[in-house]
């Protein structure tokens, strides 16, 4: 289960942009992931929620955008969106195609409460 080092280096990139977060300062945590990313997302919420249980990040939410894999033909030279596992040319039908996108996995934003409660 590699989504645990995923979620893992999630939390490092938060950590690196909210160096010293308060309780609940951190609202969500996007990220975007790719369809042929091999990352099951469902894993990685339950992973993400497990190790921030007892950190100032408790509460924070994953938000996960799938991206769709994109291709470029090399008989038509177009880019297209496809749906797997037909890897083929959406508008000519060739299999002399390049992947162009859908394999990546990143972090898009961090949003941040407005308010953050201080205990005294």
């Amino acid at each position: 289960m590699h989504e645990l080092s995923i979620a893992q280096e999630i939390l490092g990139i938060v950590y690196q942009y909210v160096p010293d977060p308060k309780e609940n300062s951190v609202k969500s945590v996007r990220i975007r992931i790719g369809k042929l990313s091999n990352i099951l997302p469902d894993s990685l919420t339950f992973c993400f929620e497990a190790i921030t249980t007892d950190t100032p990040l408790k509460g924070a939410k994953l938000e996960i955008i799938h991206i769709p894999v994109a291709i470029t033909c090399s008989n038509c030279n177009t880019t297209s969106e496809i749906e797997p596992p037909v890897f083929t040319c959406p508008l000519c039908g060739s299999n002399q195609i390049k992947i162009t996108g859908g394999t990546d996995m990143r972090v898009d934003s961090i949003e941040l409460n407005d308010e953050i409660e201080e205990k005294t």
